[in-house]
């Protein structure tokens, strides 16, 4: 039997999923002159809320059988009715040019070309009945979904269900792909795909301002549920900072746990000049002025200069086909439109 292996990790996603169906935007005043103002839209900084398709369509050469991340073989013979779990591989399906046999979505499964589907799942509260009166070929999952007994009834009703290894960094995007890939039958496409992402993320990486490292902390907040926390060294956001040019702050303060609530002490000590956090969540605390409110925020340099960087909830950490777009915003927001620090 499947066993999740990041309780905590788990106990974010929910969060995250159930938070996205919150709207509006929590405005910001009195930013300090050149902060970025992560209410608005700098040219270059937003990510598309739409997904690129590779150009032509694919057919599934089909039955195949695929190795599963939870350590099982999965034979998959039609991909017709495709269920993914998670937003980050509905992206990669549809990228792939196969969006048209996706049938439901999960909450975090916010990009235009999904935006009509029915919502099934919300990340770890995956609803067996709702997924199984889609009538299926296919469910893509992650590492993280669950809760497990939905996904083994899932299983149990005779539905190929395969699990995709939750992505941790820059390196997982081209393995994520190829395993989606794979198991659609159209391996092909998947490399194609990989190669367009890991180019297009270079080419952003080509384009970083060289010079003195700045320290970014990368902040979970949910207000309203009181959850603030700081990533450590297994947060997810490390290689994206790091591929920003920057250091990421908490990894290298010395929190080696994927997140630890913030308190003054660990923020002075993490000294970041930039802060890096999810909209949502960033609207959730009263968007800036609430920022700068939490205790110890205020007294780091990000805090004092306001130095914020806010990217969407649904596609900061998905590592996938947009991973490029979310790197050039963080780049353009940190060193802002003329590159300076």
């Amino acid at each position: 039997m499947r066993r999740l292996r990041n309780r905590l990790a788990g106990a974010l996603l929910s969060v995250l999923a159930l938070s996205l169906t919150a709207t509006g935007c929590a405005g910001s005043s009195g930013a300090a002159p050149g902060a970025v103002d992560p209410t608005s839209s700098p040219a270059g900084a937003s990510v598309a809320n739409r997904v690129e398709p590779l150009a032509g369509r694919p057919e599934p050469r089909l039955p195949v059988t695929v190795p599963s991340a939870d350590g099982e073989r999965v034979t998959v013979r039609a991909a017709e009715r495709i269920v993914p779990l998670s937003g980050s591989l509905s992206e990669i399906v549809f990228t792939l040019g196969l969006g048209d046999r996706v049938v439901a979505r999960d909450v975090t499964a916010t990009f235009e070309q999904a935006a009509k589907l029915p919502v099934v799942t919300r990340g770890h509260d995956v609803s067996a009945e709702s997924v199984l009166s889609l009538k299926p070929d296919l469910v893509l999952a992650e590492t993280t979904s669950g809760p497990e007994e939905a996904v083994d009834q899932i299983r149990a009703a005779g539905v190929p269900v395969l699990f995709v290894q939750a992505a941790k960094g820059l390196d997982d995007v081209g393995p994520r792909i190829g395993a989606v890939a794979d198991a659609l039958g159209v391996p092909a496409a998947g490399k194609e795909l990989t190669r367009r992402s890991e180019q297009r993320i270079e080419a952003v990486r080509q384009d970083v301002p060289h010079g003195e490292k700045p320290r970014v902390a990368f902040l979970y907040l949910r207000g309203s549920a009181s959850v603030y926390l700081i990533g450590g060294k297994d947060s997810g956001a490390g290689s994206l900072i790091e591929a920003a040019g920057a250091v990421d702050a908490g990894a290298a303060s010395g929190l080696d746990k994927d997140f630890t609530a913030i308190t003054s002490e660990a923020l002075v000590k993490a000294a970041p000049d930039a802060i890096l956090v999810m909209s949502k969540g960033l609207e959730s605390v009263g968007g800036v002025d609430g920022l700068v409110k939490i205790p110890g925020v205020a007294q780091t340099p990000a805090g004092m200069d306001r130095r914020i960087v806010s990217v969407e909830d649904g596609v900061l950490l998905n590592y996938g086909p947009r991973t490029d777009q979310v790197l050039k915003s963080v780049v353009a927001q940190l060193y802002g439109e003329d590159g300076a620090k």
